[in-house]
């Protein structure tokens, strides 16, 4: 089969367009593709929701602002 180059080079350039269009939903969409696919994750091993709303490091008190920092001084 005989393809002219102008028509392969307007195929391309349509496939370049199609490519982008893609490529730049994919990056729009990217967080909310990461949260569906941790959310199906978890879900497959079980873990519920209430356990991932805080970090561990979120839990913990802070300091006592009392407290002299520098102790060693």
């Amino acid at each position: 089969m005989y393809i002219d180059p102008n028509t392969g080079g307007m195929l391309f350039q349509v496939l370049a367009a199609f490519l982008a269009v893609f490529s730049g939903i994919a990056l729009l969409l990217s967080g909310k593709i990461r949260a569906y696919i941790a959310r199906f994750r978890r879900s497959m091993r079980g873990d519920s929701l209430d356990n991932d709303t805080e970090s561990p490091e979120a839990q913990h008190s802070p300091p006592d602002s009392t407290q002299d920092i520098d102790s060693d001084v």
